[in-house]
C-alpha cells in the first residue's frame, strides 16, 4: 500500500507546477503531426517557424522526435553548445530568433544514437515508452523558453504521439495534420485523426505537402502524385489550410541548415507557406479551426 516511500505524488505535483509556470509564458502551443513518416513534416515546421518569426512572432520549436531528431540540422543550430542556468536549459537560437531545442543538441556525435538505460537489456522495451514520455516532459518543463507567442512541437511518426503530448500539455491549442496526396498516407493519417479526436485533441486542419512538383527551371507546377487530399479532408470535416508543392531546393536548403522560405521567398512553395502561416495566425487569434 502507498508509494513505498518514493513520495511520488509530491514529485508529480512539483513537476506539474513547474510545467504550468513554464508554459504560462507561452501564448500558443501547437503540434505538427501526421502519424505517417516521410511526409515532410519537419521541413514544414522549420519553414513555418521562419515565416511566422519574420512576421514578428516570438517562436520556439521543440523537436519531439527523440530517436530521429532533425530540427537542429534544418534550423542551422546543430553543434551549438547549450547554456545552463538556474532557470534551466536555454534553447539554441536559430534564424530570425527562432528558439530551438532538440535531443540532437545533447548527443556527442553524428552517429551517436539515443539509448535508454534499464535494469536489464531484456526488459528495456518495457521502460522505453515511459522513458521517452518522461524525456519529452522534461524538455517542456526544464527548458527556459522565455516569453513566446508560439511553441511549435514537431512530433515523430506514430498515431499515439499526439495524445501523449496532449496529456502532457492539457492547454495545447491544437494540431496541424500533415499528409501527402497518396492513398497510403491518407490511410495512416486518417487513423491518427480518429485517435486524436477520441482523446479530445483539437485539430485545426490539414496541410497537403508535396502537392505537385515545382520545376526550379521554369516555375511550373506539375503532377507528383495521382489524386489529392480533398477526400480525406471531407471525410473528417477538416479544412485544407495549405497545399505546398515540392521544390527540390527545399531538400537542399534543409541539408545546408538554411530556411527555404527565407532563401527563396519568390518561389511558389514559399508563397504557399506564407499563405498557410497567415491562415494559421488567424485561426490561433480567433480560436477557430477544425475539431
Amino acid at each position: 500500500m502507498g508509494d513505498g516511500g518514493s513520495n511520488i505524488l509530491t514529485q508529480v505535483e512539483e513537476f506539474l507546477a513547474r510545467l504550468r509556470a513554464r508554459m504560462a509564458r507561452v501564448r500558443k502551443k501547437l503540434a505538427v503531426t501526421s502519424g505517417k513518416g516521410g511526409v515532410g513534416k519537419s521541413v514544414l515546421t522549420a519553414n513555418l517557424a521562419a515565416v511566422l518569426a519574420a512576421d514578428g512572432w516570438r517562436v520556439g520549436v521543440l523537436d519531439a522526435d527523440l530517436n530521429g531528431p532533425s530540427m537542429a540540422k534544418m534550423l542551422g543550430v546543430r553543434g551549438r553548445r547549450l547554456q545552463l542556468s538556474s532557470d534551466g536549459v536555454h534553447p539554441a537560437e536559430g534564424p530570425l530568433g527562432v528558439k530551438v531545442l532538440s535531443i540532437d543538441l545533447f548527443l556527442p556525435g553524428d552517429r551517436a544514437p539515443l539509448t535508454w538505460e534499464a535494469p536489464t537489456q531484456q526488459d528495456a522495451f518495457v521502460w522505453r515508452e515511459t522513458m521517452e514520455a518522461t524525456a519529452l516532459r522534461e524538455l517542456l518543463a526544464d527548458t527556459a523558453w522565455g516569453d513566446l507567442d508560439l511553441l511549435l512541437v514537431d512530433l515523430p511518426p506514430g498515431a499515439p504521439r499526439l495524445p501523449t503530448l496532449a496529456g502532457l500539455l492539457p492547454d495545447l491549442d491544437g494540431a496541424l495534420v500533415v499528409t501527402i496526396p497518396s492513398e497510403v498516407s491518407h490511410l495512416v493519417v486518417g487513423r491518427s485523426v480518429e485517435l486524436a479526436r477520441a482523446h479530445g485533441v483539437r485539430l485545426l486542419g490539414l496541410v497537403e505537402n508535396m502537392a505537385g512538383y515545382l520545376c526550379p527551371a521554369c516555375g511550373a507546377v506539375g503532377e507528383l502524385f495521382v489524386g489529392d487530399s480533398r477526400s480525406l479532408a471531407e471525410a473528417f470535416g477538416l479544412p485544407i489550410l495549405g497545399r505546398i508543392p515540392f521544390d527540390p531546393r527545399i531538400a537542399r536548403c534543409a541539408d545546408r541548415g538554411v530556411l527555404y522560405a527565407v532563401e527563396h521567398p519568390e518561389a511558389a512553395a514559399a508563397q504557399a507557406l506564407r499563405e498557410l502561416a497567415a491562415r494559421l495566425s488567424a485561426l490561433l487569434s480567433e480560436g477557430g479551426g477544425g475539431r
